[in-house]
């Protein structure tokens, strides 16, 4: 379960932020660009890619023996 909302938010950033820097006219389906104004895309966007990769290397540190 862990490892679903890692992948969620490293989606959602990446894209989100792919879809900010690439000038796109539409927030296609990322949460972030729906939701915070304009000014706060990118930076949210950084902050849910970080998180999502955090938890992933969380999640798979914790299952690596030794």
């Amino acid at each position: 379960m862990t490892e679903l909302l890692g992948i969620l938010l490293v989606v959602q950033g990446g894209g989100g932020l792919l879809n900010r820097l690439l000038g796109a006219n539409s927030p296609s389906w990322f949460v972030q660009l729906h939701l915070l104004p304009p000014s706060l895309h990118i930076v949210a966007s950084v902050v849910m890619l970080l998180a999502g990769a955090a938890v992933l290397f969380a999640g798979r540190a914790r299952k690596s023996p030794g």
